[in-house]
């Protein structure tokens, strides 16, 4: 790592970051009920005599004024939750509550905002303008980054540019992964209630099959997404549940379906709903049925603004050189709720390699996710020296 002329990073701090990653990575917490996670985080604010409010119940968020002169108002943003799965990672600190994990590096991804809130901090007398640092909660739920803007996460000062990064098991521990424009897909959530006409299933002509009627619906969702779209433009349209039928010689008369939609372009986005609405009511009335549609507008895709990855990339060259800085070549169809921050502002989201030589990388959300902690401070240092930049 090159000198700087605005921060040195603390060796000592190492060890205090090992640690709070696994008690975080002990003692997990699902969405929207971090309370102990966030008094956790809390504690060592409190340690280091670093002030902070708590946003949307569980949130931390952490304003560092400079003390250098005028410059942006930034944020840096990491996820505190967890998700409900059984670990199998075989750590020594697996988690001690049963049916919960750190399955998605969240406990990764505080360590390193609360390595990097401790070094901004402490060099604020070099700092220019002014460095929020949100703690969010419930990224897995799909919406508190939103509760969060709605109570004016972005405001008080106007913040102008938001980073945040993800631990990546696709990538080389250490490297990074970025690029500009779209990084991740929006996601929408849909309900769909088929409504046929029950009868007995030797007189078929007599009754209306929903099951049967669900079945074309989604078979013809794969022409669908295919063909009303540019080709080179992602949509993915997956049904992930049905639920229907009361017995094996009964015509259902009614079923439910559950599924998402994932999009990259918001105009695609846009275009999408219109258009499923009417292909699926339409594909249900002409079997004779009835289809009632719930559509949820979830969450935007991620878009990357040039400036900001050009700053992230500059600090990061800093950081682990230019060899270890690889560009995303696809949009991944995953989504993340930092896409409401990404929406309303200038942002730069990039991965964090984790991915160790010669041995097996779990993906994430599998229950034998694990990373080495060493990465930890290589990401605290990155967005430290994006903090600086100016």
């Amino acid at each position: 790592m090159k000198e700087h002329t605005s921060w040195k990073w603390d060796q000592n701090l190492d060890e205090e970051l090992f640690e709070i990653r696994k008690h975080l990575h002990q003692y997990p917490e699902l969405s929207f009920k971090e309370y102990e996670t966030s008094k956790y985080i809390q504690s060592w604010l409190k340690n280091w005599g670093i002030s902070f409010k708590v946003m949307a119940d569980t949130g931390v968020v952490v304003d560092i004024l400079g003390e250098a002169g005028d410059g942006p108002n930034i944020a840096l943003r990491a996820d505190i939750d967890a998700l409900p799965i059984h670990e199998e990672s075989g750590l020594a600190f697996s988690s001690k509550r049963e049916g919960v994990m750190h399955a998605c590096g969240h406990d990764g991804h505080t360590t390193i905002l609360l390595g990097t809130v401790y070094h901004i901090w402490k060099y604020r007398h070099n700092l220019k303008g002014m460095v929020r640092c949100i703690f969010q909660p419930g990224e897995e739920a799909d919406g508190a980054a939103k509760f969060m803007i709605d109570e004016g996460v972005l405001q008080q000062p106007e913040i102008e540019e938001v980073v945040a990064l993800h631990l990546w098991p696709k990538l080389p521990l250490g490297s990074i992964g970025i690029k500009t424009g779209p990084v991740t897909a929006a996601c929408d959530d849909f309900d769909i209630t088929i409504k046929g006409k029950s009868g007995h299933a030797a007189r078929p002509h007599e009754g209306i099959d929903a099951i049967s009627i669900g079945t074309e619906i989604i078979r013809s969702l794969q022409y669908f997404t295919a063909k009303w779209k540019d080709p080179a433009d992602p949509l993915v349209i997956h049904v992930g549940k049905i639920e229907g039928g009361n017995a094996r010689n009964v015509i259902a008369d009614e079923i439910r379906m559950e599924g998402t939609i994932r999009s990259v372009l918001p105009e695609t986005r846009l275009g999408i709903k219109r258009r499923f609405i009417s292909f699926v009511t339409e594909m249900a009335k002409q079997y004779g049925g009835e289809a009632d549609i719930h559509y949820d507008d979830g969450i935007p895709s991620i878009m990357n603004d040039t400036i900001a990855v050009e700053k992230v990339r500059k600090a990061a060259e800093k950081i682990i050189g230019t060899e270890n800085i690889k560009e995303l070549s696809n949009v991944s169809m995953g989504a993340d709720d930092f896409g409401f921050f990404a929406d309303k502002v200038s942002s730069c989201y990039f991965r964090l390699g984790i991915r160790e030589m010669h041995k097996e990388a779990f993906d994430l959300h599998h229950p034998k996710f694990h990373f080495k902690e060493k990465v930890i401070p290589i990401g605290a240092k990155i967005l430290t020296e994006y903090a600086f930049i100016r």
